[in-house]
């Protein structure tokens, strides 16, 4: 079978994405107010603002903007973090970056699923954070023992799905037919049940130790517990939600607001209690859990090692003011004034990752040799920022805590197991900074070899 006859990744992705928002939409009908409210803000900003439409339309980013989300999914065992590593990668789907959250006291790591090229981008920006249960985490060896046992048992992907999996990497592609058959079989992964594996004192026992922990182990697969939509104001998104009485949590995750948002801001409604069947020998016992919600994104500019090294500090200084949230907003803005805000002075300190492309202004004459810096200051090249496409660990802890109230709010006595992670996953996670690295030298390269003998973002 040749290439040419297989649905292309992207398609696939793109499909499933529209399937899972649907699917969630049923199961969780807030999830449609938050993509109402995000739409409509979306609107407004670009009927108030034609040059931010003009530059997203360049950019390729308009056409992506209503229909780019992301999920969140929570595994339990390195053989089901290595079988969705296969899953994803049939829709093609990378595993980019690694993210410790056990300091933030979640008993888990995580990577992204992502596509990783403009042009997938562009086609579909899907990605899924997933997290693996760091089982070792768990004090009670009984517990653990038995958390074990329960999650040995369980199987997260279904025969058809496994059959589209195995066909993709045998023959490198999926005919129509059978892309189709995979969406369908792959959303049953993520699909909720309300039924529980586990008695209702087995649930309660994991509860007890973290939320997070029962909600990984007591169900029968790793269940989207929220979609994301890419929202352009998310402040006027956030006070959309309290108008029509939505619970929102108080504080947005991230930078506070700037005239140049960087790296990614994220807010959400607070999780839903859910009812819930538990067994009890031959009969059901009605209880409840909470853990789904809905979440909103803001996507800013990818910053540089020497960028992100200058956000963590700052965020570092304010962190111990989270408690109170009209002080903390107020103090991470007094704090950020120490990052630039203006798109020349972040790129000339080598703060962010930019594309390079030649100015209208130059014609079809030749690009004169010289530095990225000083053609971009004589007008002959034009410094297009680059998108974040990635996430923060401190966002996601926040969020995370946020809709399992009660967790644990302590750092957890683990040392950060990247090694681990990789050798459960299968494969190495791609480093987000070479990514977006690469993409700046990719322009530079596509110009003429002077501009290429100079590239270079500075101060790394």
């Amino acid at each position: 079978m040749t290439a040419s006859h297989f649905v292309p990744a992207d398609d696939i992705r793109l499909a499933f994405s529209d399937a899972m928002s649907r699917m969630y939409r049923q199961e969780v009908p807030l999830y449609g107010d938050l993509l109402d409210i995000v739409s409509t803000t979306n609107e407004r900003v670009l009927a108030a603002d034609p040059a931010l439409r003009a530059a997203l339309s360049a950019n390729g980013e308009l056409d992506r903007l209503n229909a780019e989300r992301h999920g969140a999914i929570r595994v339990g065992t390195a053989a089901e973090l290595a079988l969705m590593r296969r899953l994803f990668a049939v829709m093609g789907m990378v595993p980019v970056g690694y993210y410790d959250l056990a300091a933030a006291g979640l008993p888990v790591h995580s990577t992204a699923f992502r596509p990783i090229d403009n042009a997938a981008l562009s086609r579909c920006a899907f990605r899924i954070f997933c997290s693996l249960l760091r089982i070792d985490l768990i004090a009670d060896p009984a517990l653990r023992d038995r958390a074990g046992e329960i999650l040995a048992r369980r199987r997260i992907v279904t025969d058809g799905a496994l059959m589209m999996i195995e066909r993709f990497e045998a023959e490198g592609g999926l005919m129509a037919e059978d892309a189709e058959a995979f969406v369908l079989e792959a959303l049953e992964t993520f699909r909720w049940h309300g039924e529980a594996l586990v008695d209702h004192a087995t649930y309660r026992a994991f509860h007890d130790t973290h939320r997070l922990i029962a909600d990984i182990v007591c169900f029968r697969g790793p269940h989207i517990n929220h979609l994301t939509p890419r929202a352009l104001d998310i402040d006027a998104a956030q006070a959309e939600m309290v108008a029509r009485g939505i619970r929102a949590k108080p504080l947005i995750e991230g930078p506070p607001r700037r005239d140049v948002p960087i790296l990614l801001r994220q807010t959400s409604f607070q999780a839903l209690e859910e009812p819930i069947l538990f067994r009890e020998g031959d009969d059901a016992v009605q209880g409840a859990h909470t853990a789904r919600f809905g979440e909103i994104e803001q996507r800013g500019i990818a910053l540089t090692p020497a960028g992100r090294a200058l956000y963590d500090e700052i965020l570092a200084d304010v962190e111990a003011a989270r408690a109170d949230a009209g002080d903390y907003q107020a103090r991470l803005a007094a704090a950020f004034a120490r990052f630039p805000d203006d798109l020349e002075t972040i790129r000339r300190h080598g703060l962010a990752y930019f594309t390079y492309a030649r100015s209208p202004a130059l014609g079809e004459g030749p690009l004169p040799a010289g530095s990225p810096e000083a053609l971009v200051e004589a007008g002959h090249l034009v410094a297009t920022p680059i998108t974040y496409e990635d996430f923060l660990p401190v966002s996601a802890a926040g969020i995370f805590r946020s809709n399992l109230s009660g967790a644990a709010e302590s750092e957890l006595a683990a040392q950060s197991s990247q090694a681990g992670f990789e050798a459960a996953l299968g494969a190495s996670c791609l480093d987000p900074f070479g990514l977006y690295l690469d993409q700046e030298q990719d322009s530079l390269d596509a110009l003429e070899k002077p501009i290429a003998e100079g590239a270079g973002t500075p101060a790394q």
